[in-house]
């Protein structure tokens, strides 16, 4: 196998991710497979959205592949938005609106306690696997920093002074949940090798 695809147009992502798979792995976009569809997440649980869309490339464009779903789950809000992360706001949301609508949620609370979560789900050759990762912190009351993505501005990982916004990508990719979801993944295609 030298091909993986990720079944993501998110750009964010793929430059997240492509730096921490084996060299010998070339990783794909969904536009390098010129898939243009639009994949639905139609399910409650972040595992059954990511196989709903590893299953929808692996079946129509035969290719081994991988997707993820990230949640971000915060204590005060019930664990919302949790699986509607990406589109907590409306759909065709900005990130921005996302985050505007936590931020307004959360005025006046004390709980500030939060986690993301993503899970990936991979298909090799029909077999399917599945990783996760977690990393628990807080939302700060304002944003902060101008890197990463999506609620990467609010979020603060525990024991650190800074949000996702504001450290390196290759220290975020150290500790984030989509890192370490990543790593686990990365462990095992190595054993495919």
């Amino acid at each position: 196998m030298d091909k993986l695809v990720f079944a993501t147009n998110n750009k964010h992502k793929i430059t997240e991710v492509a730096p921490l798979l084996p060299s010998h792995l070339k990783l794909l976009s969904l536009a390098d497979i010129q898939c243009f569809e639009e994949i639905e997440e139609p399910h409650n649980t972040l595992i059954d959205n990511a196989f709903e869309k590893a299953r929808f490339v692996y079946n129509r464009y035969k290719y081994n592949c991988f997707a993820d779903d990230t949640g971000l789950e915060i204590d005060a809000l019930d664990g919302r938005p949790g699986v509607f992360s990406a589109r907590y706001a409306g759909e065709n949301c900005s990130f921005e609106d996302n985050v505007k609508k936590v931020l307004q949620e959360m005025q006046g609370k004390s709980l500030r306690s939060a986690r993301f979560k993503t899970v990936i789900a991979l298909i090799i050759d029909g077999k399917e696997y599945s990783f996760e990762g977690a990393v628990e912190g807080e939302i700060i009351d304002h944003k902060s920093g101008k890197e990463g993505f999506g609620y990467d501005p609010i979020f603060k990982p525990i024991a650190y002074t800074e949000t996702f916004a504001e450290i390196s990508l290759e220290e975020k990719n150290k500790i984030s949940h989509r890192g370490l979801a990543t790593k686990k993944l990365i462990a095992f295609l190595n054993t495919l090798v």
